[in-house]
């Protein structure tokens, strides 16, 4: 006979958060940079931990075990795509896409507006496809390549194509996460954009104000004869021209077009296979690296070590080199991994109650329309931490907090924004959430680096807040009960 399931305590609750946070910090103080696959044994023990109590409180391993794999599950396409990523990196950069992209970069870029531009143009492409993903492994790539051309901050850079492409992504109706929000708390979404407007632009315009100082004040030791050369190892290696740019002109005309993002990736990567073969004859052949080969084996060879091991130039020229020999589906396998564990961790806390716990407990401090704000923004926060998922950290404080604005009479509306200002766009700056790992492995900078540089990310939750406490742009049921009301009397009329 099994036993009865006993709600947890909160001590229940603090206890896997206290047990991740110490492993976690004694990870990174014991191996330091290289603490990206340890952390993952923090979080599978940390997981292991949530399952014992758990346990303890009436529920059977099995349950608990259940509750991981259907977390984890939730994560697969997320996962599929991070494969497909370091598949379409390995097959651009032999097809000559990001050698063109950085190529003609290089000449059009200016060092002291490289930031703020990357953040404008990522902006305007995230809000025409709604995909900040996308985003960052297209014109992100490309960005991250010239950046490292012009000896310009890599963190800054991931930063800002970071912020403009959560920024673009947030506002489109595109956005999967923007539908979302207004889907989970029932509001139309238009109403949702719109009311985003009065958080997101203010945070958006001092982002852009921020890159600009920075910009102004970086300085670029390279010479032009470094980007003479780089551009011509570069076209002894490659066929470079603005055609080159069709898979990605092929990628973002099908995201545009409402695409599935798996997909679009399959034929971005395919694209840069073709367009290697066509264009790219010699550099199929190089890298494939396999004399006795017959030509179609050796072709073979190349494209899919391009996409499965990634491309590796050995051109002579060091820059060069450093640049292009990335991509690849085997550099995602790590990442992967941690989002596996940290999703594992984020099911064995939801399916044990200890998430929800947790919420409770924050909630029971709540007083105001400032402090239900505050507590929204933490907890979704929180929930990027713990389950490792923006998707679920606007659901389930979605859920949970419906009643809470109702009783402080805020419209659904303010719900919805906050669970974007918060939810959707700090995952991205949590190294083991599906974003984060996904922006550190596409990117090539470790989250902990970006993460200070993400400027709109961190100011949008910031400006959230302050609305909250000084009941700026709040509406209240009342209002539309008084708007209903005149609606009606004009009807009569």
């Amino acid at each position: 006979m099994s036993r009865p399931v006993v709600k947890p305590s909160l001590v229940d609750a603090l206890i896997p958060v206290v047990v991740l946070i110490t492993m976690l910090a004694g990870t990174v103080y014991v191996f330091g940079l290289d603490s990206f696959g340890p952390n993952q044994v923090a979080l599978f023990l940390s997981a292991a931990m949530a399952a014992l109590i758990g346990i303890k409180n009436g529920l059977s391993w099995k349950e608990v075990e259940q509750g991981m794999i259907d977390t984890i599950t939730v994560s697969l396409n997320a996962i599929l795509i991070l494969l497909m990523v370091g598949a379409l990196i390995g097959s651009w950069i032999l097809s000559g896409t990001v050698p063109s992209m950085i190529y003609y970069g290089v000449e059009l870029m200016s060092p002291d507006y490289f930031y703020m531009t990357c953040c404008l143009v990522c902006a305007l492409v995230g809000f025409s496809i709604g995909s900040s993903w996308t985003v960052a492994g297209t014109l992100g790539i490309g960005f991250m390549g010239i950046a490292a051309a012009l000896d310009l901050s890599l963190p800054m850079s991931a930063g800002a194509i970071i912020s403009g492409a959560y920024f673009g992504d947030k506002l489109s109706p595109l956005s999967d996460t923007t539908n979302l929000a207004a889907a989970v708390t029932s509001t139309d979404l238009f109403d949702h954009i719109q009311h985003m407007m009065w958080t997101t632009l203010p945070s958006f315009v001092i982002a852009l104000v921020l890159f600009f100082i920075l910009g102004i004040g970086s300085e670029t030791n390279v010479r032009v004869d470094d980007i003479e050369q780089l551009q011509l190892a570069m076209e002894q290696t490659f066929m470079v021209n603005p055609f080159m740019l069709g898979p990605l002109v092929l990628l973002l005309f099908m995201a545009v077009r409402r695409q599935p993002a798996l997909s679009t990736l399959v034929c971005g990567a395919l694209a840069g296979c073709l367009f290697a073969v066509v264009f790219q004859w010699d550099a199929v052949i190089t890298l494939a690296a396999d004399p006795a080969l017959n030509t179609v084996a050796a072709i073979f060879k190349g494209l899919f070590s391009a996409m499965f091991l990634g491309y590796n130039s050995v051109s002579g020229n060091e820059a060069m080199d450093s640049l292009l020999s990335k991509g690849g589906m085997h550099n995602m396998l790590l990442t992967i991994g941690l989002v596996i564990n940290a999703m594992a961790f984020g099911g064995a806390m939801a399916r044990t109650g200890l998430l929800e716990r947790l919420v409770e407990a924050a909630l029971s401090r709540v007083k105001s329309a400032g402090g239900l704000i505050s507590t929204t923004v933490a907890t979704c926060i929180g929930t990027n931490i713990l389950a490792a998922d923006q998707y679920l950290s606007i659901v389930i404080p979605g859920q949970m907090f419906s009643d809470s604005y109702k009783q402080c009479k805020l419209r659904a509306i303010n719900l919805s924004r906050t669970l974007e200002d918060s939810g959707t766009l700090t995952g991205v700056l949590v190294p083991w959430n599906t974003c984060g790992a996904y922006m550190s492995a596409t990117l090539g900078v470790s989250t902990f680096y970006y993460a200070p540089f993400a400027f709109f990310n961190l100011l949008c939750p910031l400006v959230a807040m302050l609305y909250g406490y000084y009941q700026i742009k709040l509406p209240l049921i009342e209002d539309d009960a008084e708007s209903n009301a005149e609606g009606a009397a004009k009807t009569a009329g």
